[in-house]
């Protein structure tokens, strides 16, 4: 399990509890985080899944692959560490990670 930060774009918080193995998107959705759509599912063919990670994480998040690149090179907000929670799998180093929503999801 890891305790995940989301910050709304209007700064309004919302801690949760992810299962370790899932994907990040998936634990936003099941625990209705606003701004998540993820209306591709998780298979990397949309951009409703992105968020932006704080400072620090990055790395622990994992490789972005070509596929996800090209996603967020679509996405109206992308930030030097955007990232597709569709990508990042949970994990115990994750556990504390931050990460904002854009405002607007493609």
């Amino acid at each position: 399990m890891g305790r995940i930060t989301f910050i709304e774009h209007n700064g309004r918080e919302h801690v949760i509890e992810a299962e370790t193995g899932q994907s990040l998107m998936q634990a936003a959705v099941d625990n209705n985080i606003p701004g998540i759509d993820a209306d591709c599912g998780g298979a990397c063919a949309c951009g409703t899944c992105h968020v932006i990670v704080e400072n620090g994480w990055l790395k622990a998040t994992g490789d972005i692959n070509a596929d996800e690149q090209g996603m967020l090179g679509l996405t109206p907000e992308k930030a030097e560490t955007s990232r597709l929670s569709c990508q990042i799998i949970v994990s115990d180093a994750l556990d504390g990670m931050v990460v904002r929503l854009p405002e607007f999801q493609m």
